[in-house]
């Protein structure tokens, strides 16, 4: 049967400016995969990231070149080993994963052997800003009662204690993004618990990974040391949390078997995602059933969303609809 494929780049405005350590962003960038086999077809969005050395031009290439050496359907194991984990692997893999549910009318989630779906908390992410910005911003979003704080290395205590005044009811984890100096982890550490944060995602360069001190009375999550399956073994154990992102794993695929294997060595899991619109956040709702953290706020911070989207009832996020994936 013939097998076709088309690419779309997508430009997702921002609701106002998202920032962090690294930068700010009015637009999420993202491409769009459709596979279409015969009168069916399966989607999905990934977000290349620049941090990883990915862009539109460089991932829509690799899935190009992977499709076009096939000449077939190839299946998801086959694409395990024919692309390198990131975000052409997951376009690809998580457009099979639908495009089998459409071929068959199975969900995905019966495919993949999971139970089904239930809606799950989400956090609310709130960018980098001042602290007085930060603490309107967090009460602006009472409904949300888990906040994801974007730090920047600089006021970050400052930051913390004017959203934790501004709302003594919310669950805080930050988010340092490779920011905060070796010298300052445990002592950054130590003031942001006492005001009751729970968790710390990547708080030094991945590069000074074996660095990271040991701390006792607050999670600290790997993110961008941590991609697929072959980086759990170079992990530095102090860590006791990991952020497993789609676009890193190279798919659900692959995320699955991160998962599963990360909760037999004990690490607490958090799913997280890329900023893109739901198409990209829907495969991540089946792994989210296995996590203690959710953040797949993505597409409420974008301006318009793909169409279906994901249903946001706070401070809830429910599973796919068939029309939007799997």
């Amino acid at each position: 049967m013939k097998v076709e494929w088309q690419l779309t780049e997508g430009a997702w405005p921002v609701r106002g400016t998202f920032r962090i350590a690294r930068g700010a962003r009015t637009v999420a960038e993202t491409l769009q995969l459709e596979i279409r086999c015969g009168e069916h077809a399966g989607r999905a969005e990934c977000v290349p990231y620049k941090r990883y050395g990915e862009s539109r031009e460089s991932s829509a290439s690799e899935i190009e070149s992977a499709l076009s050496n096939f000449g077939r359907l190839p299946t998801r194991m086959e694409i395990q080993t024919a692309m390198s984990a990131g975000a052409a692997r997951n376009a690809v893999d998580c457009a099979l994963w639908d495009l089998e549910s459409k071929m068959t009318g199975r969900p995905v989630w019966q495919i993949a052997g999971l139970l089904a779906p239930q809606p799950v908390t989400t956090a609310f992410t709130l960018s980098v800003a001042s602290p007085d910005e930060m603490a309107e911003k967090a009460r602006s979003v009472a409904q949300w009662p888990l906040l994801k704080l974007k730090l920047d290395g600089m006021d970050d205590v400052a930051r913390v204690r004017a959203v934790r005044q501004a709302r003594q009811d919310a669950r805080l984890i930050v988010d340092a993004n490779e920011a905060w100096p070796e010298d300052q982890v445990a002592a950054l550490a130590m003031e942001l618990a006492g005001l009751g944060v729970d968790v710390i995602e990547q708080p030094l360069p991945a590069s000074d990974d074996m660095s990271l001190p040991q701390l006792s009375g607050i999670d600290i999550c790997a993110d961008e040391s941590i991609h697929g399956l072959s980086s759990l073994d170079k992990l530095n154990p102090h860590y006791t949390m990991i952020n497993i992102k789609l676009d890193k794993t190279g798919g659900l695929t692959e995320a699955l078997q991160l998962a599963r294997t990360a909760q037999t060595r004990g690490l607490r899991l958090m799913v997280g995602c890329m900023l893109g619109s739901s198409l990209a956040m829907a495969p991540a709702l089946l792994l989210a059933q296995m996590a203690q953290i959710v953040d797949l706020d993505g597409p409420l911070l974008l301006e318009q969303d793909y169409s279906p989207s994901l249903l946001f009832k706070p401070p809830l996020v429910y599973p796919p609809q068939f029309e939007l994936w799997g």
